[in-house]
């Protein structure tokens, strides 16, 4: 669990220095930057082995949101989770979703992706590393700015009138 927590970390620490810009096309720009993105990152402490997890999470985001492999699904759908994503991000963070996507801050293919990219890490998330997770994905899904800035607000704990 530790190592994917620290793989969590380096996604953090990626959004927050290099992918939370205004600047387009920052994902390629992160890759091409990688080695001494990674370089920073190993001077920082981070393991060489989650630096690469966390560098190919990010480049299979990218691909997935390219290919948008995820069919559309009708609003009346509910979802079901299975064992293995009840495991990985528990009840606190499914009421978390059911609740940004009531509030339409997600949709069905965001909640997807989310999913995707949880199951991708492998190992139990908590509220907070969750919260991180879809503010990385919805940043990476084209036309989700205005989710995304609520979902910084419900990272950074600043108040917001935005959902009533």
């Amino acid at each position: 669990m530790i190592i994917k927590q620290s793989v969590v970390d380096v996604l953090m620490f990626l959004f927050e220095r290099y992918l939370d810009d205004d600047e387009l096309n920052e994902n390629s720009r992160v890759t091409d930057e990688r080695d001494s993105i990674q370089l920073r990152l190993e001077e920082m402490g981070f393991h060489n082995n989650e630096i690469n997890q966390a560098f190919d999470w990010l480049e299979d985001l990218a691909e997935l949101q390219d290919k948008q492999q995820f069919s559309p699904v009708k609003e009346t759908s509910t979802r079901i989770f299975s064992e293995q994503e009840k495991k990985l991000i528990g009840i606190e963070s499914i009421g978390f979703l059911h609740f940004l996507e009531q509030t339409n801050i997600l949709t069905p293919v965001t909640r997807e992706l989310i999913l995707d990219r949880v199951v991708a890490l492998g190992q139990p998330l908590d509220a907070e590393q969750m919260k991180w997770i879809i503010m990385i994905v919805l940043h990476a899904h084209p036309g989700e700015e205005n989710a995304l800035a609520l979902m910084e607000n419900f990272i950074f704990d600043e108040v917001t009138d935005l959902i009533q």
